[in-house]
This record gives structure tokens, C-alpha cells and sequence, in this order.
């Protein structure tokens, strides 16, 4: 990491050896997690690269030929990963937030050569802070990344602004804080358990619905939210994170309602 206290407290909280440099990194290494920011690529990738041909002629290391790399990087597709580091073998994941306390959730897929087993010692890595999900289609994870990898800081905004509200209105902050929390996990924890309980996908609309009393407060509020246009905006939030993750990919991001690719 370009940051030594960062690696100190790393090295002092989960017992991990530090190296001053990648070379020291990637030596003799099976498996290379990349977790920099996109703009840090182009010298990462070409340290990594200068590294693993030293490493690969030296005959000691030359179980380094198969190497893994497993990319956390936004909006790096595979090929990108692959041309810029010389290794064959990569796994290109979006996990989230929730990850650093167990509870992420991780869309991956890999290049293919990956065996059944290959990949399942993959998914003990992600699982190890949440639930994994492998997809074969690289595009879905640029769509993911808009939908989950972003999504902690949509559920973030709603929460602030409706904290925000139960102060405007009276509540004390640690009051309407653990009123909101407290909704936003259990209202989850429901959905979730009402799709455990039907052989089918539960939609969202007959869980909204059994909330909604005719003429209620609820129905006011709903009123009020579809006449802000609540459903489009944030439509329009996770097509515009899509559209930016294709965009870092240099890929074609012409895509979404209205739009029509070249």
C-alpha cells in the first residue's frame, strides 16, 4: 500500500507480513490480490508485470507462471487486467462496503480457464466476508457495480434523509437514528424471509402493498414519493453508475433508457 500506516495497522490487526515494494509482494505468490484505485492501475500493473518476469526466470519461482490474480479495481475489465500484468489466470470481482463487517456481497467472474475447483477456492476467499455470486457474462459485474457495489451509499442517503426528518419533526437524533436502522434491517430481514418462504421470486410491490391501508399515512407518503418521480431517479442513479464503470473500463457506455449504442 502507498500508505505505511495503513500496512502497520493492517500488519498489527490481522497479522499480515508488509513489503516495502510489489516485487516482495508477488514473490513466489499463487495468488495476487490487486485492491488499488483506477487511476493507480498503469504502475501497478507494470510493477506487477516487471515482477513476474523476474520471478518467472528465476527457476525456483516458477510456479509464479500460474499465478491468480484476483481484481478488486472498478471498472477494469479482464482484458485490461490481463494485458497490463502479463498473468493469464484472473478473477475480476465487485464486493461492497458491508464486506469489512461480514455482510457484503460479491459478484465475480473469471477468465476460462477456471476449473470447478479453482473456483470454489475463490469463493472461500469471498465468502470469507459474505456471499459470492459468479456470473459468465464480464458485462454483468460493470452492472453490478451499479447496483450493489454503489448501493450502500444509495441505502446510506435514504437513511440520512430520513433521520434527518424525524429531527425536523421533534425526534431526538439517537432516537430517530435507531428507529431508521432498526426499519431499514428489519424491513430486509422480511423480505428476505418471504422469499425463503415461496418457491418464487417475492415482488417488492406485495410487500409495499400489504403495508398500505386505504387512504392511510402510508398511501400519503408512497403519493408523495411517486410524484417526486422517487422510482426514476433512482433508476436514473443506477443507469448513470453503470454508464460511469463502462466509462472506466473505456468501454462504450451509449446505454440506458433513450440511449442507443454505437
Amino acid at each position: 500500500d502507498v500508505s505505511p500506516s495503513t500496512m502497520d495497522r493492517m500488519s498489527t490487526k490481522y497479522g499480515v507480513q508488509q513489503h516495502d515494494t510489489v516485487e516482495d509482494c508477488v514473490e513466489s505468490s499463487g495468488l495476487i490480490v490487486c485492491a488499488v484505485k483506477p487511476q493507480n492501475c498503469d504502475l501497478v500493473f507494470e510493477q506487477i508485470r516487471s515482477a513476474m518476469e523476474k520471478n518467472n526466470a528465476t527457476p525456483h519461482n516458477s510456479e509464479n507462471v500460474n499465478a491468480t490474480l484476483l481484481s478488486i479495481v472498478a471498472g477494469k475489465p479482464i482484458s485490461s487486467l490481463v494485458s497490463g500484468t502479463g498473468l493469464k489466470r484472473v478473477v475480476r470481482c465487485m464486493p461492497n462496503t458491508p464486506a469489512t463487517i461480514g455482510e457484503g456481497v460479491t459478484i465475480y467472474t473469471t477468465t476460462p480457464d477456471f476449473t470447478t475447483d479453482d473456483s470454489h477456492k475463490i469463493e472461500q476467499i469471498l465468502n470469507s466476508f459474505g456471499k459470492s455470486i459468479r456470473v459468465n457474462d464480464e458485462q454483468q459485474i460493470d452492472m453490478a457495480t451499479a447496483l450493489s457495489g454503489s448501493g450502500p451509499a444509495y441505502i446510506f442517503l435514504l437513511i440520512e434523509s430520513m433521520i434527518d426528518s424525524g429531527v425536523h419533526m421533534g425526534l431526538s437524533r439517537k432516537v430517530s437514528t435507531t428507529l431508521v436502522h432498526e426499519t431499514l434491517l428489519g424491513s430486509t430481514l422480511y423480505a428476505m424471509e418471504k422469499e425463503k418462504e415461496s418457491d418464487e421470486v417475492t415482488h417488492p410491490s406485495v410487500l409495499r402493498n400489504s403495508v398500505t391501508s386505504p387512504n392511510g399515512t402510508t398511501a400519503s407518503a408512497l403519493y408523495t414519493l411517486e410524484q417526486g418521480n422517487f422510482r426514476t431517479v433512482i433508476a436514473d442513479a443506477v443507469w448513470s453508475c453503470y454508464r460511469r464503470s463502462l466509462e472506466m473500463g473505456g468501454m462504450d457506455s451509449n446505454v440506458g433508457p433513450g440511449r442507443t449504442r454505437k
